[in-house]
C-alpha cells in the first residue's frame, strides 16, 4: 500500500497479522485522586471491557494492539496550533472535561493524569484506522470524542480522533479518498460535522436524542443523513431506524472506509442519554452496522465514545463477543501460527508509548 504523508509518525507503524485489530493501553483509564469520579463518565471502564475480553478467552495482552500517544504534531493534522496551547491552561481543561476542580491543579498534573489518557486514545483510533484498511475491521476500544473540533472540545471530548482517523487515511492511504462517519451516539456528533462541513468526502449519518446536548444547529448541517430521536425511545423503534438508515447511507454512497462511533449512552437508565435502548438492543445495533459494513465490503472503524453507567463496559464487551460469534470480526489471524505468545506480544506491542511525545 502506498504511503503518501507528510510528517513523520508512529501511528501507522506496521502491525504483525498475529495481533488482532482490536486497540487499546492501560493508559486510557484516567485515575487520579477520585476526581475522575466528578463526572457520571466511567473513566475506568476500557480497561473493563480488556478485563471482560479476557475472561471469555477471546484476547490476551499479548494478541491485542497496543496503543501510541498521538504527538503533537500527529494533532496538527487537524487542530490548530492556538487550540493545542489553550489546552495547557487547566481552567480549559477543566471546561472541557466538566470536572471543575481540575482548574485548581498545575497544568503538568493535568497534562499527565488527564490528557494523555485522551491523547492516546486518540493515537488508537489513528492506528486503528489504517489497521481497519488493512484488515476489514478494527476497534479501538477507547476514543469516538465526537464533540471536539479542530478549535474547540466540549462534553468531555478534548481532541477530534474521528477527524484525524479520517485526514490520517485520507492522507496516507492510496485509495481512500471517501468516509462514512455512521454516529450512534445518544448525543449529536457536532464536532466531527464541523469539521466536515463543507468536505464532501465525508458522508455523516447521525441518530440522536435531539433534546440534549450539544444541540448544534450550525454543526447539523453537516449531517446527510439526520435521524433524530424524541425521550425514552425503545429497542424495537431504533433498530428499525438504525438498519432502515445504515443501508440507505451506504447505498446513497459506497465509502472506502466506515467510522462506527459505537456510543453505549443509548441505554435505558443512562443520567444523559435519555434513551431506553436494552443491553441486547445495543448488541443487536453494533451487529446491524458491521453486517451491513461486511456484506458491502467496507472496511469499519468502532470506537467506543459515550456511556454514562457502570453496566456499559460489559455491554461493550458482550458485543464484541457476539461480533466473534458471527463471524463479523474474527481471530482468523491467529490460527496455526507457531509464534509463541512471548513473541506475539512482543510485536504486538508498538514500544514505549509516549516516548516520541511533543508536550503541547
Amino acid at each position: 500500500m502506498l504511503i503518501k504523508g507528510s510528517h513523520h509518525t508512529e501511528l501507522y507503524t506496521s502491525i504483525p497479522r498475529t495481533c488482532l485489530p482490536i486497540v487499546y493501553h492501560p493508559d486510557y483509564n484516567i485515575t487520579f485522586m477520585g476526581l475522575e469520579k466528578l463526572h457520571p463518565f466511567d473513566a475506568g471502564k476500557w480497561g473493563k471491557v480488556i478485563h471482560f475480553l479476557k475472561e471469555e478467552h477471546f484476547i490476551t495482552d499479548g494478541n491485542i494492539v497496543e496503543a501510541r500517544e498521538a504527538t503533537e504534531e500527529d494533532l496538527l493534522v487537524v487542530h490548530t496550533k492556538r487550540y493545542l496551547n489553550r489546552l495547557k491552561w487547566s481552567l480549559v481543561v477543566a471546561t472541557i472535561t466538566e470536572i471543575p476542580p481540575l482548574l485548581f491543579l498545575p497544568n503538568f498534573l493535568v497534562q499527565r493524569k488527564v490528557l494523555r489518557p485522551l491523547r492516546t486514545q486518540t493515537g488508537g483510533t489513528i492506528m486503528a484506522g489504517k489497521l481497519a484498511v488493512d484488515r476489514g475491521w478494527a476497534i479501538n476500544v477507547g476514543g469516538g470524542f465526537h464533540h471536539c473540533s479542530s478549535d474547540r472540545g466540549g462534553g468531555f471530548c478534548a481532541f477530534a480522533d474521528i477527524t484525524l482517523a479520517i485526514k490520517f487515511l485520507f492522507e496516507r492511504v492510496e485509495g481512500i479518498s471517501r468516509a462514512t462517519i455512521i454516529d450512534l451516539d445518544a448525543h449529536q456528533g457536532n464536532g466531527h460535522e464541523r469539521d466536515f462541513l463543507d468536505d464532501r468526502r465525508v458522508f455523516i449519518m447521525d441518530v440522536y436524542n435531539r433534546y440534549i446536548y450539544p444541540g448544534d444547529g450550525y454543526a447539523k448541517r453537516a449531517i446527510k443523513r439526520k435521524v433524530e430521536l424524541d425521550w425514552g425511545t425503545e429497542d424495537s423503534e431504533y433498530l428499525q431506524k438504525v438498519e432502515l438508515h445504515c443501508d440507505g447511507a451506504l447505498n446513497e454512497v459506497q465509502p472506502d472506509i466506515i467510522v462506527y462511533n459505537a456510543g453505549t449512552d443509548i441505554l435505558d437508565g443512562d443520567p444523559l442519554g435519555g434513551l431506553s435502548i436494552s443491553p441486547q438492543g445495543i448488541v443487536n445495533r453494533d451487529e446491524i452496522v458491521f453486517r451491513a459494513a461486511t456484506r458491502r465490503g467496507i472496511p469499519i472503524l468502532m470506537v467506543t465514545s459515550g456511556g454514562y453507567q457502570k453496566k456499559t463496559a460489559r455491554i461493550i464487551a458482550d458485543s464484541i463477543l457476539n461480533l466473534h460469534r458471527q463471524g463479523l470480526i474474527g481471530a482468523e489471524a491467529l490460527e496455526g501460527e507457531g509464534s509463541s505468545s512471548l513473541v506475539t506480544s512482543m510485536m504486538c506491542s508498538s514500544g514505549s508509548v509516549g516516548s516520541t511525545f511533543t508536550a503541547v
